[in-house]
């Protein structure tokens, strides 16, 4: 049986399994996510990291979500894979690309001696364009516009950064039923490809906390491309500056949409353990 070690990760709580896919035969990807990111029978994840040779950057980097599917992007992963790759000796300077979903990603390592302390990512320029994010219905942005599940009407702001989001205004995200809204609003029919989904309680115009549905995995402690685009709905809101603190139950990270029309992403990784999976049935 091939050996397949792994590395488990946390940006914020937002948890992976990172396992390098360089030579080991894997081809269900789809079961193996589902399988070591089953926190009763396998290690226990958001989602599962894959490493891989890549044809337009020193590195490639895959995600699938608990449920198997795949995801196109993951800020807190791809903040992870910096760390991984730098403290590993497999990047060797402090500014690394990685291809992920057909883009190249360039990350930026603050170190504390060898440690990688935190990584700046370029999540790249926000994608508003409704059948680009998607979101059903004649081409426009998608800016406060109403939407209706779970017998409610919301608010809803739509923004993709590789993978689609519906951003939601709210008075106090402690009030959210997230269990109740949270699935509804992700498998809306107004979202061909499902959608992420963020409940936002501005504080300041340089200040808000959130809560997240993420698509894939249900509520997560945090997640990356979703505080870029509470950023940028903040933004179009006329909620938020263009740099902000956005808060998650996992913690804190800071997004800045600057004058390139670039999204910039900085926060923590921490590697938790390492091992080697002993049952793989059926994944070669």
């Amino acid at each position: 049986m091939t050996q397949v070690r792994f590395t488990k990760m946390h940006g914020l709580g937002n948890d992976f399994v990172v396992v390098e896919d360089f030579n080991l035969g894997l081809s269900n990807y789809e079961k193996l996510a589902l399988f070591v990111c089953d926190r009763h029978f396998g290690v226990g994840a958001d989602g599962l990291v894959l490493l891989q040779p890549s044809e337009k950057a020193p590195f490639r980097m895959r995600i699938f979500n608990a449920d198997g599917s795949e995801a196109e992007m993951c800020g807190n992963a791809l903040r992870c894979i910096g760390k991984y790759l730098y403290e590993r000796g497999m990047a060797r300077e402090t500014v690394i690309d990685v291809e992920v979903h057909l883009a190249v990603k360039t990350l930026w390592l603050t170190l504390a001696g060898s440690s990688v302390v935190s990584v700046e990512v370029d999540m790249g320029e926000p994608v508003l364009e409704s059948d680009l994010v998607p979101v059903a219905g004649e081409r426009r942005r998608v800016v406060s516009e109403d939407i209706t599940a779970a017998g409610k009407t919301f608010a809803m702001t739509a923004v993709s950064l590789g993978n689609p989001h519906c951003v939601v205004f709210v008075e106090n995200v402690e009030a959210v039923p997230l269990w109740q809204w949270g699935p509804v609003l992700e498998t809306h029919p107004a979202f061909p490809r499902r959608t992420n989904v963020e409940f936002v309680q501005v504080l300041s115009p340089g200040e808000a906390r959130f809560i997240v549905w993420e698509r894939g995995a249900g509520p997560t402690l945090a997640c990356g491309s979703g505080a870029c685009a509470v950023l940028v709905a903040g933004v179009l809101n006329k909620k938020l500056k263009r740099r902000a603190t956005l808060h998650l139950p996992g913690g804190s990270l800071q997004v800045e949409w600057r004058g390139d029309n670039r999204i910039y992403l900085n926060g923590p990784a921490v590697e938790v353990f390492r091992g080697e999976l002993l049952s793989l049935p059926d994944l070669m």
